[in-house]
């Protein structure tokens, strides 16, 4: 009888090594940011953001509110402090609101 070999990894260890392998990691990253943004700017931000994008590591938001607009690019460092920590990673190191 066969033995049995004793490699054992996680399956966080196993997913990680087949996002990597099979160069998924960017477009997980990108419904990642799109979930993080959603969940931490709450509902008063959600209605007026018409799109959210992560292309390399600039986060492009599109809103539908100059106001909320200009008031939101006053803490740009902070919602990519925010995100970064919700993924806990360095994903977003710039934010563009359109």
């Amino acid at each position: 009888m066969a033995k049995r070999l004793n490699n054992q990894s996680t399956i966080g260890a196993v997913l990680q090594e087949i996002l990597s392998a099979n160069k998924l990691q960017p477009g997980m990253d990108q419904v990642d940011v799109k979930e993080a943004w959603r969940q931490l700017m709450g509902n008063g931000v959600n209605t007026y953001t018409k799109n959210v994008v992560l292309k390399g590591s600039t986060l492009y938001v599109e809103l539908g509110s100059a106001v909320l607009r200009e008031e939101l690019s006053h803490g740009k460092s902070k919602i990519i402090k925010m995100i970064n920590e919700e993924l806990r990673r360095d994903v977003v190191k710039e934010v563009v609101l359109r």
